[in-house]
């Protein structure tokens, strides 16, 4: 048995006109059931409520997405239900029992949210339910939001633990350049070394009611293989792409799986917890942390930028290089009393402080 995460963005639930693309969604559902009835655990995640919700209002949506934040909201509170109901009715034709699952930026940003959310959905694959996801647009603001869900469908694949996250988009996977604007762009089917991407033009190109493109994908897939998660980029208009993928046959953009180096813990702090401040060291500290798996004390911080509380999480830094993401134990004003302070010096001023101001299970290298 194996365990699929499948992602419909917005240019392949819905028409540039918000219709929604029934046929493609229909061909979409009776895989992810073939799938179920052999065994698999599925999971989709699908953007389109906008979209549904500004078509069934009636709102122009052919030229541009709406911009205005409580525009978003009220459509996607319009379509949401709607949308979600497609799949319902659909899954049910085959058998199958569906539940939507709405998330937030903050459910997988805060622990507890993140765990809650993980119980649940494997609650579900156990009672043999395949989850709907979305992101819970009516809540959501500019500042966190997952673009165009495949953040959020890479986060739940690594939150399920997947064998294979597959991103269905309206080409056939990532080019050398755009297929759109450059006749000589070739599909690029293998990724196994993310720094080659960099000689490539990948773009932010998406259809007018969407919010991610190629870009987001790849960071996606980045995201996700880092995880131990292989991920595939395909055409979600093209039959018999989604199945091929899903067999492992040569379709699309294939990322590999990469080692897992991290706990589920880690992956979360440093893919999903945002930072809220930065912490800058000295070089002896950046050089402990980098080759010996240390803890960072105060006494190595040279600087703290940024309002944070304790349990927040803040870059660490070294001159201009980003050198990992941690959970601090100090709020910012607290740390800058005491940075460049030996361990005994700290007490003397914070009696109740730890001496770690990140502890090393609580960091993560960039």
């Amino acid at each position: 048995m194996a365990r699929y995460v499948i992602k419909l963005g917005s240019s392949i639930v819905a028409e540039d006109d918000g219709e929604l693309r029934a046929a493609v969604i229909d061909r979409i559902c009776a895989e992810a059931a073939r799938r179920h009835a052999a065994g698999d655990d599925v999971v989709l995640v699908t953007s389109g409520a906008i979209a549904r919700g500004m078509r069934v209002m009636g709102l122009p949506v052919r030229a541009v997405r709406p911009r205005a934040i409580e525009d978003l909201q009220a459509a996607s509170a319009v379509g949401q239900g709607k949308l979600y109901r497609v799949y319902d009715e659909l899954l049910r034709e085959h058998g199958i029992t569906s539940a939507q699952v709405l998330l937030t930026f903050f459910d997988m940003s805060a622990r507890t949210h993140y765990l809650n959310a993980r119980g649940t959905l494997g609650k579900l694959l156990e009672w043999r339910v395949l989850p709907v996801i979305n992101e819970n647009d009516t809540t959501a603001t500019d500042e966190i939001s997952f673009g165009d869900n495949d953040f959020l469908a890479a986060q739940v694949a690594m939150l399920v633990g997947a064998d294979l996250l597959v991103l269905l988009t309206d080409v056939d996977g990532l080019f050398t350049a755009s297929p759109r604007t450059d006749p000589d762009a070739r599909l690029v089917p293998s990724v196994t070394d993310f720094a080659a991407l960099g000689a490539l033009t990948i773009g932010h190109t998406t259809s007018p009611l969407g919010t991610g493109g190629m870009r987001s994908k790849v960071v996606a897939a980045e995201m996700a293989t880092a995880g131990g998660i292989e991920t595939v980029i395909c055409s979600g208009l093209r039959a018999g792409a989604l199945g091929a993928a899903l067999d492992g046959e040569p379709e699309g953009t294939r990322f590999s799986a990469g080692e897992v180096r991290y706990s589920s813990f880690k992956l979360w702090l440093r893919y999903a917890k945002p930072a809220r401040g930065t912490v800058v060291v000295d070089a002896g500290a950046a050089r402990a942390l980098r080759e010996g798996g240390t803890s960072l004390l105060p006494v190595g911080i040279t600087e703290v930028r940024g309002a944070f509380d304790a349990g927040d999480a803040v870059q660490v830094a070294h001159g201009a290089i980003v050198i990992g993401k941690g959970i601090c134990n100090y709020a910012a004003d607290e740390l800058a009393q005491v940075k460049g302070m030996k361990s005994a010096a700290v007490r003397g001023v914070l009696p109740r402080a730890t001496d770690e101001a990140i502890h090393r299970d609580y960091f993560v290298l960039s």
